[in-house]
């Protein structure tokens, strides 16, 4: 471990991401986010809470879903 002197908060300490390793972190990211998404509207459309899923789906356009009769279904643009 340092000590707080010894260490430069201005220094290389931690290599950044490649531009490819970047788009491959970010693709995750919004792979697990769309996941997460998903679940959350089937949580609701279970609890018969069809408003706010509809809601919480037209919020999160990006996620790609939308609810039709109370199921979550992929939206075709």
């Amino acid at each position: 471990m340092k000590r707080i002197s010894d260490i430069n908060p201005l220094g290389v300490e931690r290599a950044s991401p490649s531009n490819p390793e970047r788009a491959k972190l970010r693709q995750e990211r919004l792979q697990h986010e769309k996941y997460l998404g998903f679940q959350q509207l089937i949580e609701l459309c279970s609890l018969g809470e069809y408003g706010m899923a509809k809601q919480l789906a037209s919020r999160h356009s990006r996620w790609g879903y939308e609810i039709v009769d109370g199921v979550v279904m992929d939206r075709v643009d």
